[in-house]
């Protein structure tokens, strides 16, 4: 009797074991605590706010069909369905998803997107708004929805910064690595004052996503023909930006003051996107073209009134769905890799854990340099083999 409890034991631990370390059984389980998660960014995290931020309202909305395709719902999403905050939410059982923030008469009970397209760090279009104008309209919100102690517990996931780049490197071809650095120097110093004003409306727990390699875009290797290549100034510019978030993090993780302490972790998206746009074992049939768009890369004017483009026949064979967007399969494997992948995904935690983990407790682990490389692999029997498919 004694030999089977203890080969049931031992069973029953790797049982568990298999399950925390498949990448893939993230779904939330009877103790995922009841809490609300807020988004802010540009058009990658944007859940149709840009629809009622147009300069007119007249105007025949933009970025309606084919957007939303594959689920047969236009609402002003920038894929052919969920975006990564979607799955990210469902994955948190919230039932009603991630509401725009800017429709009226919205449910934001659980949560609410801020993030609008064309949204930059530092200066955005009228028709858009700034991280530290979606902050401010959270701050002006904050009393009217959420209690201090709600929005404690509650998980706040970042990304921005792709406009300012873009931006920069147009109006600035010729920089040279002194400008580059400088500027992205401004970009994360006002990054870093509106995550700290995050931090004293109360968010406490935050997830900042790293930007892609942004001259991997396909609508870059269009603007700049560069063919199969990626361009180097902008995947330059996005390491540097990269390079400063997890830093940035640790210092405010380590400086913060009770009651509300702040914990945070750092999904790699530049490396999940590189690898997925360099290599063949990810099932994308395509990866440096888009499926909606015209040009070489079929990388302009999906959605747009004026523009004929063209539309793929089966978006998931696709990597990107227009020239800067992912297609909603990729969205849904990102959004799995922030969930609950292994620490070469996203580190210090992944984001479940960060949702259970304790809020006001100091962390116990903190960002660390080169931790997102080949170093925090287990070794594979093939050393041409990749450990995790997911990765």
């Amino acid at each position: 009797m004694a030999g089977e409890c203890s080969l049931v034991s031992v069973l029953g631990a790797i049982l568990v074991l298999t399950i925390f370390h498949n990448p893939f059984m993230v779904y939330a389980d009877q103790g995922m605590p009841y809490v609300a998660l807020f988004t802010f960014g540009d058009s990658s995290y944007d859940a149709g706010n840009k629809l009622y931020k147009q300069a007119n309202p007249k105007l025949p909305a933009q970025h309606l069909w084919p957007y939303g395709k594959s689920r047969d719902d236009p609402n002003g999403k920038f894929s052919d369905g969920h975006i990564i905050p979607d799955f990210i939410a469902d994955f948190m059982t919230i039932p009603t998803g991630i509401n725009p923030v800017l429709k009226p008469g919205v449910n934001l009970t659980r949560g609410a997107s801020f993030a609008v397209a064309g949204a930059s760090i530092r200066g955005s279009p009228e028709e858009s708004m700034t991280l530290n104008e979606q902050v401010k309209l959270f701050k002006s919100l904050k009393s009217k929805y959420w209690t201090d102690k709600y929005i404690a517990k509650s998980l706040f996931m970042i990304y921005i910064g792709t406009e300012d780049y873009l931006n920069f490197t147009k109006a600035n071809p010729k920089a040279d690595a002194s400008a580059q650095q400088a500027f992205v120097t401004l970009v994360t110093n006002q990054l870093k004052n509106d995550i700290s004003l995050l931090y004293t409306l109360g968010a406490s727990k935050v997830m900042v996503q790293l930007l892609a390699p942004l001259g991997c875009l396909p609508i870059v290797r269009q603007e700049y023909e560069t063919g199969t290549l990626c361009y180097p100034q902008l995947n330059d510019l996005a390491r540097q930006h990269n390079e400063k978030i997890g830093p940035m993090l640790n210092d405010f993780a380590q400086k913060s003051q009770a009651p509300y302490g702040f914990q945070f972790t750092v999904f790699d998206f530049y490396n999940a996107v590189l690898r997925r746009t360099e290599r063949d074992n990810y099932r994308f049939f395509e990866t440096n073209v888009s499926c909606c768009g015209v040009g070489t890369h079929n990388a302009y004017g999906c959605g747009k009134n004026n523009v004929h483009s063209k539309l793929c026949e089966y978006q998931r064979s696709y990597f990107f769905f227009d020239g800067r967007h992912n297609t909603e399969k990729a969205q849904e494997e990102m959004a799995h890799l922030i969930y609950g992948a292994n620490l070469n995904v996203i580190q210090p935690m992944t984001f479940r854990e960060l949702i259970v983990y304790p809020a006001g407790d100091k962390m116990l682990e903190f960002w660390k340099p080169d931790t997102f490389s080949l170093n925090r692999r287990r070794p594979s029997v093939d050393p041409n083999i990749e450990l995790s498919s997911a990765y």
